[in-house]
């Protein structure tokens, strides 16, 4: 009679740490978008007292915890101060404030949480990080995230456990 081995989770057992980038992307229902238009005299011009007593007259706590996007959608001239002016006033309650299109802003901020991320957390770790998944993650996160960790961590892959590429080893090991 044969006995029954238990099945084995190698792959927890391994240490392995998966790193998902589509996890940095805001969720959807946190991105924001501030349309400048509505700052402006007759949607067009940018009348500076105006726009200051709009700004002060907002009731800015509505973004609180909100990844929030400035844009223009009317071809306006809008002068730099401007967008800074909105940033400082959302930045006391925005989890994070970019000028960008609506449609690029999650990648914006992908990049920002990212560059958050602390290194030393990842300190001589295998980590591998995930290669498919249900949204498209840019080349440029996959660079920015290799550039971070190569410096800190044991072993960097891409993939899944059951199929990586290894990317660097740290040479001690």
């Amino acid at each position: 009679m044969e006995t029954v081995k238990p099945i084995v989770n190698r792959v927890a057992q391994s240490g392995l740490i998966t790193l998902d980038l589509e996890d940095y992307f805001p969720k959807q229902e946190e991105v924001v978008a501030v349309d400048l238009k509505g700052f402006l005299f007759k949607e067009l011009i940018l009348r500076e007292a105006e726009f200051r007593e709009t700004v002060k007259n907002t009731d800015w706590k509505k973004y609180e915890g909100k990844y929030v996007v400035l844009y223009c959608s009317p071809n306006a001239i809008i002068p730099m101060w401007a967008y800074m002016v909105l940033s400082a006033q959302l930045s006391v309650y925005a989890k994070d404030v970019a000028c960008s299109s609506v449609e690029h802003a999650p990648e914006i901020f992908l990049y920002r949480n990212l560059a958050k991320l602390n290194p030393e957390e990842f300190k001589n770790q295998r980590v591998i990080v995930k290669g498919c998944g249900d949204r498209k993650v840019p080349e440029a996160a996959f660079v920015q995230i290799a550039e971070q960790l190569s410096k800190v961590v044991r072993s960097l892959m891409y993939g899944e456990a059951c199929s990586s590429v290894p990317v660097f080893k740290n040479a001690k090991d």
